[in-house]
């Protein structure tokens, strides 16, 4: 068996999150405690988050009706989230986003979708490069090249970085120059979630 994974890039997440927010100190996730996936995620922040000055608060949840009084809580406590690839919480997106902004509390995505709905920005996934990465894998083995068994698990090599100047614009937050003019995509309008 192989394939492609959407594991995140954390550490990159973090450092971008350093420095676009230099006087933060706590940063929030929320998740679903039944997504292994996620909880391998916290447990990989929890364990990088010294090295960049904060503090991890972190939240579970068991159901999409937990989300609006988990961001509630959430949002009391910390000066930014950052978002998993957490299937519930990112169905309620646009209810946790419209309670941060609210506050002006900034929201971190984990993927482009994510910043194109509202989130600051990201140090994520394109999932449409991801599909492309898996493809190519998938015609090594169709084509009799390789075998699926030779080939490893492929994670995203160079996370891209994303950013929506609107939601910098409304929270009053100046995009670093190093970040800006690296990104490989902005956003200067914030779409409706599909």
């Amino acid at each position: 068996m192989t394939g492609t994974s959407d594991k995140l890039p954390v550490e990159e997440q973090l450092k971008m999150i350093r420095e676009m927010l230099p006087q933060a100190k706590t940063i929030g996730i929320m998740y679903t405690t039944s997504e292994a996936n996620s909880v391998s995620a916290i447990k990989e922040y929890e364990d990088l988050v010294g090295k960049y000055d904060f503090e991890l608060v972190t939240k579970g949840i068991t159901t999409t009706a937990d989300v609006s009084l988990a961001a509630d809580d959430l949002l009391s406590k910390v000066d930014c989230i950052t978002n998993l690839t957490d299937n519930t919480v990112v169905a309620s997106l646009p209810t946790i986003l419209e309670k941060a902004n609210d506050k002006k509390i900034p929201v971190f995505g984990s993927e482009i979708e994510q910043v194109k709905i509202g989130c600051l920005a990201a140090e994520g996934i394109d999932y449409i490069s991801l599909g492309k990465q898996t493809g190519k894998m998938a015609a090594q083995v169709l084509k009799g090249e390789k075998k699926a068994s030779e080939l490893n698990f492929e994670t995203i090599t160079t996370p891209g970085f994303y950013v929506n100047n609107k939601v910098a614009e409304n929270l009053g937050i100046t995009v670093p120059t190093d970040l800006s003019d690296n990104a490989v995509e902005t956003f200067d309008e914030i779409t409706q979630s599909k």
